[in-house]
């Protein structure tokens, strides 16, 4: 059976969403397509439909349109301008191999605060203060970040952000230790805002923390929804990509919830608690 591939590019100019449609054949990451007898998988011109006998003849359309696709994603990435102490939160955190929330998508989490007039935030994963930071920008001027990290270092390390960015020390609460101890000591439905950035296989239960946490109308929010382009990629299922792809359905799935896919950095995925 030959495996069909559409690109369809009516989502937004020079956006193009990949749809297969197949039998029993292997999945790749968006974009990329692969079939069971391992034949090289390529790249599409956007509003086509082909065969497998026929990728070969796309040529050099098709490597426009992917740069175009690359182009414009590295635009919305780097749309939201980080200042000097961003940045130094992010090289101190890659220096110690940390793996900060991206600029846009450190940006949809201000929004997100701010759209709520956020006044309580919990931040699983410090991110070395800069997933911090561009929370506290969008919260209440007088809220509180709650910030849990079982890493003394990370944990440090935000401290020094937050000095760095005007941040007074009124305006978090920093916590060391394993999230999943220090969850069940927060207090229920008292929450604007929970964002998850930590231990991966953790995910769904972060998800079961955040929903007793939150009050109605709050925000559960995780960065590395996508991870490297392995959840979208059915071959994946080492214990990461699984555990994310459980928090992806159940978020999908949850009738208290209202959801969101961002396809900004590494995925972000949102919703709202409903009232």
């Amino acid at each position: 059976m030959t495996n069909t591939v559409v690109w369809n590019d009516t989502v937004a100019p020079g956006l193009g969403r990949f749809l297969l449609s197949h039998r029993r054949a292997s999945g790749r990451s968006s974009g990329d397509v692969i079939t069971r007898s391992n034949a090289r998988y390529r790249r599409l011109v956007p509003g086509q439909r082909y065969g497998l006998s026929s990728m070969s003849q796309a040529g050099s359309r098709e490597e426009a349109a992917i740069d175009a696709l690359s182009a414009t994603l590295a635009y919305v990435e780097d749309f939201p301008a980080e200042d000097e102490a961003l940045l130094a939160a992010r090289r101190r955190g890659a220096e110690v191999g940390a793996v900060p929330i991206g600029p846009a998508g450190g940006a949809a989490l201000r929004f997100l605060a701010a759209l709520i007039g956020a006044r309580t935030v919990v931040e699983v994963g410090s991110g070395c203060g800069v997933s911090g930071i561009w929370l506290l920008r969008g919260m209440a001027k007088d809220a509180v970040l709650t910030s849990v990290d079982v890493d003394h270092e990370h944990q440090r390390l935000a401290k020094l952000a937050y000095r760095e960015a005007g941040l007074g020390t009124a305006r978090t609460r920093m916590i060391v230790g394993r999230a999943l101890d220090v969850l069940p000591r927060l207090t229920d439905n008292a929450y604007d805002m929970v964002f998850c950035d930590a231990v991966k296989q953790e995910y769904p239960e972060y998800l079961e923390a955040a929903l007793r946490l939150l009050r109605p109308g709050g925000v559960v929010a995780f960065d590395n929804a996508l991870w490297h382009h392995r959840v979208a990629d059915p071959t994946c299922r080492d214990s990461d990509t699984r555990a994310i792809r459980e928090v992806v359905q159940a978020v999908r799935e949850d009738e208290r919830l209202v959801p969101l896919l961002l396809p900004v950095g590494d995925g972000l995925l949102c919703a709202v608690k409903r009232r």
